[in-house]
């Protein structure tokens, strides 16, 4: 919680250093977005191999955004999402969990809240930018599902960029189409050992503690409405 506070304090302290003159009308834009979160998912899963599948979503999202000038503005984006987890090739056989090469490793909700710093172009209606900052990803209400006994999942700082336009409908009110990219890691840690290795049995002291290195790296197109204040 400490290093929410801190990402939203990053935005309001950039604001007072560049945000004291502005071509703008309007200092401030709040959209509300249909987003989806497509994980282009990897993972090292060590002992058990293989590799991870989570599953997409579709999320509402808000985000302010306060423009410096004309050109650059900072975006504060918020929203929650949530995932199925399961490994796709372990070596199952060697666990004993299942004959079908996969486990279930349930389901896991995702704040990353995210703060981008903006340049934009307007031409007419249309306010095309590109961002690029930093984004922290809280996981929490893990379920674990119902092969092993927990899942955990490390808090992560990532990279963000984003591409989009906004394209005004009336003096005020607009519609927004973007496209982010979050390069989000994290190492999940595994507790399987309610699970009878056969075959192996070398791997019975290590299931209590599977740790993998997890590449989320979610794409993220959205659609939505804002309003300039």
């Amino acid at each position: 919680m400490k290093r929410l506070i801190v990402l939203a304090a990053m935005m309001f302290v950039v604001m007072s250093v560049f945000g004291q003159s502005t071509d703008t009308v309007y200092r401030w834009r709040v959209r509300l977005r249909g987003t989806g979160v497509l994980p282009s998912e990897s993972a090292n899963i060590g002992v058990i191999k293989g590799d991870v599948n989570i599953s997409n979503s579709v999320i509402p999202e808000l985000d302010f955004t306060y423009f410096f000038n004309k050109h650059f503005a900072a975006e504060l984006i918020l929203g929650t999402t949530h995932h199925k987890v399961s490994t796709v090739g372990s070596d199952l056989s060697a666990i004993g969990a299942s004959s079908n090469a996969s486990v279930d490793l349930g389901k896991v909700w995702l704040l990353p809240p995210t703060l981008t710093i903006q340049y934009h172009l307007p031409v007419g209606k249309f306010n095309p930018y590109i961002g690029a900052g930093a984004n922290y990803t809280i996981f929490y209400s893990v379920n674990s599902g119902p092969t092993v006994n927990n899942v955990s999942y490390k808090d992560k700082f990532a990279f963000a960029a984003q591409i989009g336009t906004d394209y005004d409908v009336s003096k005020r009110f607009f519609i927004n189409v973007d496209l982010k990219k979050i390069w989000l890691k994290t190492t999940a840690t595994v507790d399987a050992s309610n699970l009878t290795p056969t075959g192996s049995p070398q791997l019975a002291p290590v299931l209590g503690s599977i740790k993998a290195d997890v590449k989320v790296y979610p794409w993220m197109p959205s659609v939505g409405v804002g309003y300039k204040f």
